[in-house]
């Protein structure tokens, strides 16, 4: 089973406003409401492309309440931790001329909470996989990743980790068996710009030093990079298309990578591409024939 992790879920409230004043009275065209996170994401794109998995995390209020039931109508699984105080996030996406986004704190989580949060982990076994995406909220030390990680380190689980620099880095002595940093996050690590090819592949191959397994590079309209953990370096060219939206793109580019992983790493960097310019080229989470649609438009390449 695959399971995520979203420390700080929210529900992304989004508003179409086509021309806002700021000071002034603005009505929108239309609204939406959506479950947000980087693991809900992950979740969400796994559901649309047929694959089953557990969305974990903290919930809070009736926002939180409400994160549940929008996932379970979806037929997402769902076993996250309810926190005793506050509301889980309501952030606010006006979307017009330009785009402005309003993102909530979010509620504390005590330390007798993440404890809960290990507890439901500690039932993972080598048949599974975890995803821990996105930040940590500021109430927990940053080493939260790690501590998960050190939880899970005789238990064989595929741990895939989409984070920056010190959270990335922390989990790095634990063989993380996918990172997916973006190019600009990679080379954050190193201290450098990671502007071409060869110095992405250089990091790559510094950071498989320190102990990351594969490494996804997602490149924006550039398309990837991967970094297999048998030496291997591959090259995926993105399908062309009019962007239309940035959010979930690297979070659908996971979910693909790990439905197509098991047949072969082609098919899995195929369906990491396909999944991530979908989700880029339409108003939400790509669904599942956006996803198929492009499964012939991307080409990988060994390097």
């Amino acid at each position: 089973m695959i399971y995520t992790v979203t420390f700080n879920p929210a529900l992304d409230y989004i508003m179409h406003i086509p021309h806002m004043s700021s000071g002034e009275i603005n009505r929108s065209s239309s609204e939406h409401l959506f479950c947000g996170g980087k693991g809900i994401n992950v979740s969400i794109v796994l559901r649309h492309l047929g694959a089953e998995s557990v969305a974990m995390g903290f919930q809070a209020g009736f926002t939180g309440n409400e994160i549940v039931r929008q996932l379970e109508l979806q037929g997402i699984h769902t076993n996250f931790v309810a926190l005793s105080r506050g509301n889980s996030r309501i952030n606010v996406k006006v979307k017009g001329e330009t785009e402005t986004d309003l993102n909530g704190n979010g509620p504390d989580i005590t330390e007798d909470e993440f404890r809960q949060l290990l507890d439901k982990i500690s039932v993972l076994t080598g048949d599974d996989t975890l995803v821990l995406a996105g930040s940590i909220p500021a109430c927990l030390s940053s080493d939260a990743y790690q501590k998960i990680m050190e939880q899970l380190a005789d238990r064989n689980v595929k741990v895939v980790v989409d984070a920056e620099r010190e959270l990335l880095v922390k989990t790095l002595p634990y063989h993380p068996f996918l990172i997916k940093p973006n190019h600009h996050e990679l080379g954050g690590v190193f201290g450098v710009s990671c502007t071409n090819e060869q110095e992405i592949i250089c990091c790559i191959k510094e950071i498989q030093k320190m102990g990351a397994r594969n490494v996804l590079v997602s490149r924006a309209g550039d398309g990837a990079i991967f970094g297999d953990e048998d030496g291997s370096v591959y090259r995926i060219q993105a399908p062309f298309g009019t962007v239309k939206n940035s959010v979930g793109a690297g979070d659908s580019m996971v979910a693909g990578f790990l439905k197509g992983y098991g047949s072969s790493v082609p098919l899995a960097l195929k369906f990491a591409a396909s999944a991530g310019s979908a989700t880029a080229f339409s108003e939400d989470l790509a669904e599942r024939d956006e996803i198929i649609n492009l499964l012939p438009k991307v080409l990988i390449s060994q390097i």
